[in-house]
């Protein structure tokens, strides 16, 4: 189970901003400006009780839920296919392995760029929307620690915002390795640990009403580095691209001192709850990457 405050997070942005302010990023009307904040924060009553008790949800049952709507607007997707489509644009098309597939949206994404294309999920209820979306490819039910592909049988491997989902990225990588192909390619995106940390982890409501989140896992970038150098898997690109402009939080405009405290939906927690503190949700979201894209390549011809 997860307490989730909203004024522990806001807390936390303050918290961040300040050290930025301390290391010399802001100057003393900021750090004041911030304190006063903290304050006012902490004497909220509207603040004072709504902390909220959230399950932990595991993928199978996450994605179920989650399957009907997935497709839906989501920032990362504009984020990270343009950097996949210029990795992948430049191999050949071969045997491609989509692991954790979800809805097939890299299943389209390859198969349209020549790609014999299998698809792996752990999620019935995604499998069967990808089978919709991109009858030519092949999908089975499977897990990433053990994958229902023979030994170096596929070119490519892409795993698209899957891996937050597992504790450890060693297994996960090695089976990678083990499905591909000598000089064949493994290209992920995920979500940035620095994003994980400010309270990016997947939102579902549960059949009886309750509020849950997909576990999700902070993994650092040297955490990947080291999975695939054990994996036998050589680093060839590194990405952390950053939101674009429009889709950056900007500062709202402050409510009057009397106006009640509007917390906003759960399902929108953490991000609405930054326009309560705007300008320490800027200084402490300000250059954070927004994901973390990889090249690796089996060593081969």
């Amino acid at each position: 189970m997860i307490y989730e405050h909203p004024l522990a997070y806001l807390l936390g942005l303050e918290g961040i901003a300040l050290m930025r302010a301390f290391t010399g990023e802001f100057g003393r009307d900021f750090a004041e400006a911030r304190i006063a904040e903290i304050r006012a924060l902490l004497d909220d009553e509207a603040l004072a009780g709504a902390g909220v008790e959230v399950a932990r949800v595991d993928t199978v049952e996450g994605y179920r839920i989650w399957s009907g709507t997935y497709d839906g607007p989501n920032s990362a997707f504009d984020i990270d296919e343009p950097v996949v489509d210029a990795i992948v644009g430049g191999l050949p098309a071969g045997a491609a392995l989509d692991a954790a597939c979800g809805t097939g949206r890299f299943a389209a994404f390859l198969a349209e760029r020549g790609h014999q294309v299998l698809g792996v999920d752990g999620s019935p209820e995604m499998l069967a929307l990808a089978r919709e979306r991109v009858p030519q490819a092949e999908f089975r039910l499977g897990d990433l620690h053990r994958l229902p592909v023979p030994d170096e049988s596929v070119d490519l491997v892409v795993c698209a915002l899957a891996l937050t989902h597992v504790p450890e990225l060693g297994p996960v990588l090695a089976e990678f390795a083990r499905v591909l192909r000598p000089g064949g390619s493994l290209v992920i995106s995920d979500v940035h640990p620095e994003r994980v940390t400010r309270g990016n982890a997947p939102p579902v409501r549960l059949p009886d009403g309750r509020p849950g989140r997909l576990v999700t896992h902070r993994h650092l970038t040297g955490d990947y580095v080291r999975a695939a150098l054990a994996a036998g898997l050589d680093v060839r690109r590194c990405e952390e691209p950053r939101l674009p402009a429009a889709n950056r939080p900007t500062a709202a405009t402050p409510s009057p001192q009397d106006a009640p405290t509007a917390l906003g939906p759960w399902e929108l927690w953490p991000w609405c709850l930054s326009e309560l503190a705007p300008e320490a949700a800027q200084a402490a979201n300000a250059g954070v990457p927004a994901m973390l894209i990889w090249h690796f390549r089996r060593p081969g011809p």
